[in-house]
């Protein structure tokens, strides 16, 4: 069995101020650095931002509440929900610049709901329960107390105990950076997620969508024009019939040849909608039909005791067809491998070749699409082609069984 080559490990990189991806400063000593400042900075700012929220929140949440008796009630309560989600941004964005706290934005508002449910209503509703909005309300509400507190001790420590005050300022950042990750940051996992698809189904639709015009054009271009073509051709040769018949017998032949080109391009097309090997005999089989037509040797070898649903088995399929594509035209390879076998619920592909590397996602189009759609499914498509090579380029899908799938 061809070596299966590890991916490259990703490393933790560090920012320009010192501050590692997951936002941690650097340990408090007793020296007033970048980071201490910034801390300092960012305390001191607690009380005029922590009022200008607090007076937001009361004022504005209050009269929504009080007003809920008429009709203006729940559109005022909406409408300071969706401020309130705009502090959240401003908070979020100080905290960053601030305190080096990297959170996530949380998704938008899903105006267009699902079963039609788009009126004003509806909409009102989503604003009226927004979870980001009320915490965000709730955070800005509890931060007065806070904002005048550290105001106060950071201030009076500027002058009084300013040899300790790096320790100060990093124990009250922390409680600041423990409040951003615990009331600003996106409600949990579940709307991250809701996030990602809806992006992924996006990516979707306009696959889809090209591959349809892709269809369309071949279609157009190729076996609809030799038709045409072939129905002139056999309008001629009918009208040639008893005038000329050795010249309409010479049409028939040519239209013969014809109808066998554009067999050949439907059948082609076929295939790259959905190849019948692929239906019929599995991915083994359908990738040693793709890894016979490149025009570099290629060792094919599939390790699967099952096969997946047919949507994940058309993925790794096209997945493979594209690469092996890429290796036949830009690579300079004399040789490339393929792999492609089950580790749990994960199906693993992998493609290598020892051609001339240098291949990016940025590259073009080509990777890039690919990268998308196997994200679209919750897959990953991960690169290493060092200039002079060799490439490996490895792909995940998620495994789901077809017999199970059809229970």
């Amino acid at each position: 069995m061809t070596e299966r080559h590890s991916s490259p490990s990703r490393a933790v990189i560090s920012g320009r101020d010192g501050t590692s991806d997951d936002g941690r400063p650097p340990p408090a000593r007793l020296a007033y650095d970048a980071h201490t400042w910034k801390e300092i900075a960012h305390l001191l700012a607690n009380l005029p931002v922590s009022l200008l929220g607090f007076t937001y929140v009361v004022t504005v949440l209050s009269i929504g509440f009080w007003m809920t008796v008429t009709v203006i009630g729940f559109p005022l309560l909406a409408a300071g929900l969706l401020g309130a989600r705009q502090l959240g941004k401003l908070e979020r964005a100080r905290a960053r610049a601030l305190l080096g706290v990297r959170v996530d934005e949380p998704s938008p508002l899903p105006w267009r709901a699902k079963n039609g449910g788009n009126g004003f209503f509806a909409q009102l509703w989503l604003g009226v329960k927004d979870p980001v909005g009320w915490r965000t309300a709730l955070y800005d509400f509890i931060r007065l107390p806070w904002g005048v507190l550290t105001f106060t001790i950071t201030l009076t420590s500027l002058f009084v105990l300013w040899p300790v005050l790096p320790f100060i300022a990093r124990g009250l950042a922390n409680v600041d950076r423990a409040m951003v990750r615990g009331l600003l940051s996106p409600s949990d996992e579940l709307e991250r997620r809701i996030a990602e698809l809806e992006s992924d189904r996006g990516v979707v639709v306009d696959a889809a969508a090209s591959d349809l015009r892709r269809i369309e054009r071949d279609l157009h271009d190729g076996a609809q024009a030799r038709l045409v073509n072939l129905a002139m051709g056999l309008g001629l040769a009918k009208e040639k019939l008893l005038e000329d018949p050795e010249y309409a017998q010479a049409m028939v032949e040519e239209a013969h040849g014809e109808v066998k080109l554009a067999l050949q391009e439907l059948r082609d097309l076929a295939r790259g909608i959905h190849p019948a090997v692929l239906t019929d005999r599995g991915l083994d089989a359908a990738l040693s039909s793709v890894a016979s037509r490149c025009t570099v040797p290629v060792k094919v070898t599939a390790d699967l005791d099952a096969r997946p649903v047919a949507a994940i088995e058309g993925i790794a399929y096209f997945t493979v067809s594209e690469l092996l594509q890429n290796v036949s035209k830009h690579s300079g390879a004399r040789s490339a491998s393929v792999d492609v076998w089950r580790s749990e619920d994960r199906l693993l592909i992998q493609v290598w070749d020892d051609g001339r590397g240098g291949a990016r996602l940025d590259g073009g189009t080509g990777m890039r699409g690919l990268a998308e759609r196997l994200d679209a499914v919750d897959g990953l498509f991960v690169i290493d082609s060092p200039p002079g090579g060799p490439t490996v380029v490895t792909a995940e899908l998620p495994w789901r069984d077809r017999a199970a799938d059809r229970r």
